[in-house]
């Protein structure tokens, strides 16, 4: 039998190398001649065995891998662990919708003021991820400087979104009222010299050898505020056209999670996508299903408050009444024969904005999950597991809100274009009025309109 050595390809170039190399004066390998370097070092790379070199990078399957070491495995369903990370899951959303359905119960100025705490986290858990800690410590004050976009970019947001209720809250003080009219004239003058002055202090605050690293803050910033505040402020746009167009679609992205990680948890045997190595098929198909009859019974259950169907037009705190609408208004619908025959009713009321929900459920079960899928990627391209820790078994504020951003901009083009009626109100032209025209010229607006509705009715 041949030596294995021999009959690997380098091993026989490396042995017939010893037999035939002779020097300049006809030596044998061998001989009592003193080799060139260059010869040891052949002879060395042939004599030694050399130990093969990984060249491949790390990368995203790697990473994936060793985030899962903790879990046994990437599939819920057989991790071992699951059990333990489900309770402590469990708990932490026991309390989180404990606080929810508080804030829901204070009214819209709780809603929305917990909607700015959760951006203030959010906010805080993006920028720090690309912080380097040296780098910040030669830099004084720089920090501050993201906080001053941040809060100027909520000023120019909410200022133009909550503009008419701020009018609507002061309306009874006249020094207030033409304050805060003022303050609106002028918003978008203010909003834009306090961003100046932040792009002036980032020029000033610029440090040789720095540069790379402050512009990419910079421009991480400014991202983090696109992201942020264009998705969320159609939230609060939500939550004063009334709670249900916020609390609806709010339930329908946690039902569809919670609806996912049990089915996947019990059943998930098929990976769904790579970007997310524990969603799997069965978890997506199941909590789709799970969603859609969640649209439909929620919408009904929710549709029947006044407290959470009205507009908030103001920023007061008080209870709400108000006509609901048809929308709100139940509509009877018989059941078949054969069905009637063994329910104790013949008819079961239905709510037309049911039929609008089912829509919003099939966009949470098919769309809104791509969210979670594109902050699963960004997640795995800095290669870290959760973009905070501040919610146990859930990771940070950024983690829980990424399908619930997409979902509520969704959920306000769709009541814009399917729900609200088209076309010119009262309302819309007081709200114009209001907003435009100062207190003096609303009272010579008033006398004009007087003259001509008396001048009609004489006639």
């Amino acid at each position: 039998m041949k030596d294995q050595n021999i009959s690997s390809p380098r091993a026989l170039r490396c042995q017939t190398s010893r037999e035939t190399q002779k020097d300049h004066h006809g030596n044998q390998p061998g001989s009592s001649r003193s080799r060139t370097p260059k010869e040891v070092h052949k002879d060395h790379s042939c004599t030694s065995p050399r130990t093969p070199r990984n060249r491949q990078r790390r990368g995203s399957n790697e990473f994936l891998a060793e985030l899962s070491k903790s879990n046994g495995t990437l599939l819920l369903v057989d991790d071992e662990f699951k059990y333990r990370s489900m309770w402590i899951r469990a708990y932490s959303s026991l309390w989180m919708l404990a606080a929810f359905l508080l804030v829901i119960y204070l009214g819209h100025l709780y809603i929305w003021a917990m909607l700015v705490i959760i951006q203030i986290f959010m906010a805080s858990e993006l920028f720090n991820l690309l912080r380097i800690a040296h780098q910040d410590r030669r830099l004084p004050r720089f920090k501050l400087l993201n906080w001053h976009f941040f809060f100027t970019a909520m000023l120019f947001v909410y200022g133009r979104i909550l503009s008419q209720q701020l009018v609507n809250t002061v309306t009874s003080d006249k020094f207030f009222y033409r304050l805060v009219g003022g303050l609106i004239k002028y918003h978008m003058v203010i909003c834009y010299f306090l961003y100046i002055a932040g792009f002036m202090w980032f020029i000033l605050s610029l440090r040789k050898k720095m540069y790379k690293y402050q512009f990419g803050q910079y421009a991480w910033t400014h991202m983090i505020l696109i992201v942020v505040f264009t998705q969320s402020a159609f939230t609060a746009a939500n939550i004063f056209e009334g709670i249900f167009w916020f609390l609806l679609p709010a339930l329908l992205i946690a039902t569809n999670d919670v609806a996912a990680y049990f089915f996947g948890f019990f059943f998930g045997r098929t990976p769904l996508i790579k970007l997310s190595p524990k969603k799997t098929w069965e978890g997506f198909i199941g909590a789709s299903i799970a969603t859609m009859i969640a649209a439909f019974l929620f919408a009904n259950i929710l549709g029947r408050f006044q407290w959470l169907t009205c507009p908030r037009t103001d920023l007061s705190t008080g209870w709400l009444q108000c006509d609901p609408g048809p929308l709100f208004k139940p509509e009877y619908y018989s059941l078949p024969e054969w069905v009637s025959h063994w329910l104790p009713w013949k008819e079961i009321p239905v709510l037309p904005v049911q039929w609008h929900a089912l829509w919003l459920g099939l966009f949470a079960s098919i769309i809104a999950p791509f969210g979670g899928f594109f902050a699963s990627g960004f997640k795995r391209a800095f290669k870290i597991k959760d973009f905070g820790d501040s919610i146990p078994g859930h990771g940070g504020f950024t983690d829980r809100m990424d399908c619930q951003m997409v979902m509520a901009v969704f959920a306000y083009i769709y009541h814009q274009s399917f729900v609200v009626l088209q076309g010119y109100s009262v309302d819309m032209f007081i709200d114009q009025i209001l907003r435009n025209l100062s207190f003096e010229e609303q009272q010579i607006l008033y006398t004009k309109l007087g003259k001509i509705l008396q001048g009609r009715h004489f006639n």
